[in-house]
This record gives structure tokens, sequence and C-alpha cells, in this order.
């Protein structure tokens, strides 16, 4: 910060960017209290969200393993299901943060496969599976949003510790180095007035 000359121009100044400052320092600090409520709400779900999504891919892989015994490998049967591409992403903004919204509009549950050479051990199996790409879908959002949160939420601590720490203080210290520089001009005024009223009379 350059030298500020002792000015009442120069105090104005610096109390208005005080002010501004302390009104930055609290936005800062309420958005900070609202990022770090949003992201406990989402590692709460994603913490619930977990464990069923363990649970499915262990019946999941079971119900593959019992259908890869009674049909043999079911690799080439499996190929026979279509890609699924119906995930379209949207963000929402949370104080300017934005976090991504993925809309899973489930295809309907239709096997690709045909009676033949199958049987309803690779039916739940498929079926399974699908649950698994569901449950995941949720889980990319919950953890991705998460994520993008614990980095605002650092990037906002870093600007408010900033202006608490390092902009406030030295705009207090400037106020009152300019205060004091301008009550000892007065000070300094005063008595010269009485000496030259005194020489007057």
């Amino acid at each position: 910060m350059p030298q500020l000359f002792a000015t009442k121009g120069n105090l104005i100044a610096a109390k208005k960017s005080l002010e501004l400052s302390s009104t930055g320092y609290d936005l800062l600090d309420r958005k900070r209290s609202i990022l770090i409520r949003e992201m406990m709400d989402l590692l709460n779900r994603s913490k619930g969200l977990r464990a069923q999504i363990d649970e499915t891919y262990t019946q999941a892989y079971a119900a593959l393993r019992r259908a890869n015994t009674t049909l043999g490998a079911v690799g080439a049967i499996s190929r026979t299901t279509p890609p699924d591409t119906v995930v379209e992403l949207r963000y929402r903004s949370v104080m300017g943060v934005d976090l991504p919204v993925c809309d899973y509009a489930e295809p309907h549950r239709r096997m690709a496969y045909g009676i033949h050479g199958s049987d309803s051990q690779l039916d739940n199996a498929y079926h399974r599976f699908c649950d698994v790409k569901r449950m995941t879908v949720m889980l990319a959002e919950i953890e991705n949003s998460a994520f993008r949160l614990a980095r605002a939420i650092i990037k906002t601590q870093r600007r408010a510790n900033a202006l608490k720490n390092v902009s406030i203080p030295k705009l207090e210290r400037t106020i009152k180095t300019i205060t004091e520089v301008l009550e000892e001009k007065d000070r300094e005024e005063f008595s010269r007035l009485k000496v030259i009223k005194r020489g007057k009379e």
C-alpha cells in the first residue's frame, strides 16, 4: 500500500475501505458456513448411498457368478445389451458454486438377449447391475458436488483470512495513524492561534 498523506479525504476513503472490507468478510464468512452445511448434507447422503451401493455390487457379482456357473461364461450374451446413454448433466448454483445434477431417466428394463441360452440367474444379474448403474450415477453426482464444494470452501476461507488478518488490520492502522496526525495538527493549529491572539492583545 503506498504511503498516504494525512488528510481528511484519505481518512474518509480509508474508513469506507474498512467498512467495505468488514462487509466483505461477513459475506465470505456466511458463504463459507452455507457451503460447509451443503457439503455436510452431501457427505451424509454419500455415506448412506455407499453402504447401499456396496451391498448392491455384492449382490450383482454374486448373481453374475451364479449365471456363469449355470450357463458358462456369459460375456457373449452380455454384449447383446445396448449401451446406456440416458444420463443428462446440468448444473445448479449454490452461492456461486456450480454443482452437477445428473438426470438419469432409467430406460425400461428389457432383456436384449433371447430366452434360449439364458436363465433366471442371468436375468437376476441383469437387474442387479441395472440397480448398480442407477446408484453409481447418484453417487458420482454427490461426490463430484462434495469435491467442488470442498475446493470452494478452501478458496473462500483463504479470502476471508486475507481480509481478516491482512487488509482489515492494515486499514485500521492507517486510520489510527491518520487520525493521530490530524489530531496533532489540530492541536498545533490551536496553539498557534492562541499565540497569535496573545500577540495581538
